[in-house]
């Protein structure tokens, strides 16, 4: 189907606003963009939020405890992972997406500020949200949260992540997890799949702006192989929690993000694949705006409802 005509608005009307081509950009000009671009709508209210540290691998984590509900303890949490191409993205730009979830969802939300390359490679990101998701099982009591349902969440590189959090933690003994929730995730390092050569230009995320982000990821090609960079790569799946997985039509991600979800459906996981028809890379940011983004939404918090609170 064609560009659905409110994504089209928020398209032009990003074009208007003269926003710089990401790959010709510093990781710290790119950073101010994306900060830039995601304080346009105001924060919707909730009840409690409140910053944290979480113990890592290398030092504090930064992040941010979502409260819908400060009578509800202990409360379902989702562990959630940002965007940003592992490079750019943090607690304030995604602050309104996992304020939706909280409120929205009636659970609590713990947005985790991981380490960003190229500062940190890979796989200082995994590493951080493995420990980010180990402490909030740890501090369960602390944080309000209730230790036996727990899920993780990303979305683009953060859905990356949320996925390698997710094998990890089998793989490791726990934490035990409900649900996965993966929007638009980088499953594979392969660039050669239709919908990179269908969406390579002019809908936001561009083809090269993923070759710029995996540049300073892991800028290792050998490297970009191994499951924790490239979780599709994973030889087994199996006994991984049930998944939701969102793509968007116009996204040079949505055929790995498919992918995934069929091996996590072959190997016997319980999964919900999603493709959002007219909508394009990005959407969930943009769900005050554009209603076919918004029922995105309204399926995410369906979708953890029902896995955190059975």
């Amino acid at each position: 189907m064609p560009l659905d005509p409110e994504m089209a608005r928020v398209l032009e009307g990003l074009a208007a606003a003269g926003t710089a081509d990401l790959a010709s950009q510093t990781p710290e000009e790119a950073r101010a963009m994306f900060r830039q671009m995601s304080g346009l709508l105001p924060p919707e209210p909730l009840a409690e939020v409140r910053d944290l540290a979480l113990e890592g691998p290398a030092g504090p984590i930064p992040a941010r405890l979502y409260i819908p509900d400060p009578d509800e303890v202990p409360a379902p949490c989702l562990v959630y992972f940002h965007g940003g191409g592992w490079v750019i993205g943090g607690l304030d730009t995604h602050d309104g997406t996992c304020r939706r979830l909280a409120r929205e969802a009636g659970i609590r939300v713990v947005s985790v500020d991981y380490r960003l390359a190229p500062e940190h490679r890979y796989p200082a990101a995994a590493d951080d949200c493995s420990a980010a998701l180990e402490q909030v099982a740890a501090r369960a009591a602390e944080l309000g949260v209730d230790p036996e349902r727990l899920a993780v969440g990303g979305d683009s590189a953060g859905g990356n992540l949320a996925a390698v959090t997710a094998r990890r933690a089998r793989d490791r003994g726990g934490p035990p997890l409900r649900f996965q929730l993966l929007v638009y995730p980088v499953t594979d390092c392969d660039t050669d799949r239709p919908s990179y050569r269908e969406n390579a230009r002019g809908y936001l995320l561009e083809a090269p702006h993923m070759a710029w982000f995996w540049g300073h990821y892991v800028p290792e090609p050998e490297r970009r192989l191994e499951p924790d960079a490239s979780p599709l790569r994973a030889p087994d799946l199996a006994g991984l929690p049930p998944a939701l997985v969102q793509t968007a039509e116009f996204d040079p991600l949505r055929d790995e993000g498919e992918a995934y979800a069929a091996r996590l459906r072959e190997a016997g996981v319980p999964v919900t694949a999603t493709r959002y028809e007219g909508l394009i890379h990005g959407f969930a940011a943009f769900a005050p705006v554009v209603a076919r983004a918004r029922e995105a939404q309204e399926e995410a918090v369906r979708a953890l409802r029902e896995a955190l609170r059975a």
